[in-house]
C-alpha cells in the first residue's frame, strides 16, 4: 500500500484500518470535486485536506466517552468534524449518534450525497441555528469555523440544554478570545492542544453561567 505523506502523517497519529483510509480518500475526492461549484473548503487547502480538515476534525475522538450518545454538529459545512468524526467512531466501535446541523441547502444536499456514497449513519438538518427557536438537546456538541466565541457561548446559554461536553475550535485568538469571555462568564473547561498546529487549541466546555 503506497501512501502520500499527508496520509502517512495523519496514521502516525491514528493506526486506523485500509477500510478508514479508503472512506477518507474517497470524501478527499468528492470534496474536491465538489467544492469548485459549492465553495466548500479554499482551493489553497486542496492538497492539506488531510492534515486541515481530516486530522484536525478526527482528533476529537480522543475526547469522546463510549457512553456519549449523541454527537451534533453545529454549522457543518462540508463535513468537520462532524463527519470525519462519524468516521472515526465506526473505526472505534462506537456506538455513537451524529447530526450534522447547517442553514445552506446547497451543503445539506452535499452532506446527504457524501454520508450515501461513504455508507455512514449520520443525519442532517437544515436550520439556521442562530434563528430557531425552539431549544437542542444533547450531550456532545461540536462548532469548527463555527461563529466567534461569544457568540457560541451565547448560543449555549439560550439554546442548548443538558449538554456534558461543547469542544470549539480555536486558532491564534483563541487565548485572548477566553480571557476575553471569562469577564461575563463563569465556564468549567478543559482546553486541549490540537495536533495540527501549535498555535491552535480545542475548548472542551462542560459547564457556562452567566455573571451577575
Amino acid at each position: 500500500m503506497v501512501l502520500n505523506d499527508e496520509i502517512v502523517t495523519f496514521c502516525s497519529f491514528y493506526n486506523v484500518s485500509r477500510e478508514t483510509i479508503d472512506i477518507l480518500e474517497k470524501y478527499e475526492k468528492i470534496l474536491i470535486r465538489d467544492s469548485k461549484s459549492l465553495n466548500l473548503i479554499g482551493k489553497s487547502t486542496f492538497n492539506q485536506i488531510w492534515n486541515r480538515h481530516f486530522l484536525d476534525s478526527f482528533q476529537v475522538i480522543d475526547y469522546i466517552d463510549k457512553s456519549d450518545k449523541v454527537l451534533t454538529d453545529i454549522g457543518s459545512g462540508a463535513g468537520f468534524p462532524g463527519l470525519v468524526l462519524a468516521i472515526a467512531a465506526a473505526e472505534k466501535k462506537m456506538n455513537i449518534k451524529i447530526n450534522l446541523i447547517d442553514k445552506s441547502s446547497k451543503k445539506i444536499e452535499f452532506l446527504k450525497k457524501i454520508i450515501l456514497e461513504l455508507k455512514l449513519n449520520v443525519d442532517v438538518i437544515c436550520e439556521n441555528i442562530m434563528d430557531e427557536k425552539k431549544k437542542i438537546t444533547g450531550n456532545v456538541f461540536t462548532a469548527r469555523a463555527f461563529k466567534p466565541l461569544p457568540v457560541i457561548l451565547k448560543l449555549i446559554h439560550e439554546k442548548i440544554d443538558n449538554f456534558n461536553k461543547f469542544f470549539v475550535f480555536l486558532g491564534k485568538t483563541g487565548k485572548q478570545e477566553l480571557l476575553q469571555v471569562s469577564k461575563s462568564w463563569d465556564i468549567k473547561y478543559k482546553q486541549r492542544m490540537s495536533v495540527t498546529s501549535n498555535d491552535s487549541f480545542i475548548l472542551e466546555i462542560n459547564s457556562l453561567k452567566k455573571k451577575n
